[in-house]
């Protein structure tokens, strides 16, 4: 046998990961021991969680924007009912564990928050920028970190956006609301699982009237050019099989930090720290005046559990675009795409801070928690998604740059 028949020619033998993959993993790995050593063991932890979490995401191309969009667009449903899948995992490992209130011995905590104004404009204008800035807050992260450049302008007017949220937050908090609800309190763990999981059966079960409907059948999962070990590794995987990844990592988050996963607060803080090293001065806001908000201000971010996830998952895609041969960094960007990653950010930005999270923290972390915030959330986001969707032509000419910009 010669050496190049011994090559599996679907793709097995992994390509060169070149500066770009041996930075990120000299960064997973580095980073991991440093922060272990000087933070302690259960930041290192979820920055190596992070990490897995940029891999999951890259490898399994899940992105909420993408789905929610496909979906009001085209009416197909397949990525909508990945995401039920992964609500109802989901609910389904979180809820017994919140209703206890521990998990291996530690104190944990779910993402509940108030159900009330801030929410619902808060969640529209960010499905609105879900569209425009071409990613989510996950999606934002990995595909930056896989490396497009473009996602890099809506990240940073992602964090400006975040900022200017913190400044009328407190006004934002006291309009209309309800009191944090939770379907864990309301119903126990096993009520709450039950009404939990007809409420996502209900909303797979009408992206399959309309899939039909419009098109005849259901869409299938195209079919993969790798297998075994070298689809593991450089990908691409079945959009389920990053929903199972995403909600163990996100189980792991919840055991090591004693709450579950979140994105855009650290966005906030690294726009306050941004903010002071140009001489503008946050700290007499009122929501940095806030017990937790104000120690994070004061100490380095790298003692911030979200930064240091979201430094990983930012990592973690950058490896796994260096292992599918896929990291490519463009700045060949038109200017309208350009700015709508301008004003797509700044409105996830504003919109996640008073709406208390993204479609991480609110959406996936919030009715993982069973809390209402979550599911008013969803509703009012989705809403900004179809005026997000009608805006995108204006932005975007060309239907093979909208698919490609998707995160």
């Amino acid at each position: 046998m010669t050496l190049s028949s011994s090559i599996d020619t679907r793709g097995a033998a992994l390509p060169p990961l070149g500066a770009p993959g041996l930075t990120a993993l000299a960064v997973l790995v580095l980073g991991t021991i440093a922060l272990g050593l000087i933070f302690g063991p259960a930041q290192g932890a979820l920055f190596l969680i992070g990490g897995a979490l940029g891999i999951s995401l890259y490898h399994a191309s899940f992105g909420f924007t993408s789905a929610w969009r496909v979906f009001i667009a085209e009416g197909r449903g397949r990525g909508l009912r990945v995401q039920m899948i992964l609500l109802a995992l989901a609910v389904i490992l979180f809820f017994p564990v919140l209703s206890s209130g521990m998990l291996f011995g530690h104190e944990v905590k779910g993402s509940v928050s108030p159900a009330g104004t801030g929410v619902v404009v808060g969640a529209f204008m960010f499905g609105i920028g879900m569209q425009l800035g071409g990613g989510c807050a996950s999606g934002t992260l990995f595909t930056a970190g896989g490396g497009n450049a473009r996602m890099l302008v809506t990240l940073f007017f992602f964090i400006v956006g975040s900022l200017l949220g913190t400044m009328n937050f407190t006004w934002w908090t006291s309009l209309p609301s309800l009191p944090p609800i939770s379907f864990v309190e309301s119903f126990g763990a096993v009520g709450g699982i039950a009404v939990s999981l007809a409420i996502f059966a209900i909303i797979a079960g009408i992206t399959v009237l309309v899939e039909k409907r419009r098109h005849g059948a259901l869409e299938t999962e195209p079919a993969s050019p790798r297998q075994g070990l070298s689809r593991f590794l450089r990908g691409p995987w079945p959009m389920v099989f990053g929903a199972v990844a995403l909600v163990l990592l996100n189980f792991a988050t919840l055991a090591i930090a004693g709450r579950p996963w979140g994105i855009t607060s650290a966005f906030a803080l690294w726009g306050a720290k941004g903010a002071q090293l140009i001489g503008i001065d946050p700290s007499a806001w009122p929501y940095w005046q806030q017990p937790g908000n104000a120690k994070a201000l004061a100490q380095s971010v790298f003692a911030d559990v979200t930064s240091v996830m979201d430094f990983g998952i930012v990592a973690g895609a950058m490896l796994a675009a260096a292992l599918a041969g896929r990291f490519a960094p463009s700045m060949d960007t038109p200017l309208r795409s350009i700015l709508a990653a301008v004003v797509g950010g700044l409105l996830l930005g504003y919109g996640a801070r008073i709406a208390y999270g993204c479609n991480i923290g609110a959406y996936f972390s919030g009715i993982a928690s069973g809390s209402l915030h979550g599911y008013l959330w969803a509703v009012a986001a989705f809403a900004g998604n179809i005026l997000g969707v009608a805006l995108r032509p204006w932005f975007f000419l060309e239907r093979r740059a909208v698919r490609r910009i998707d995160g």
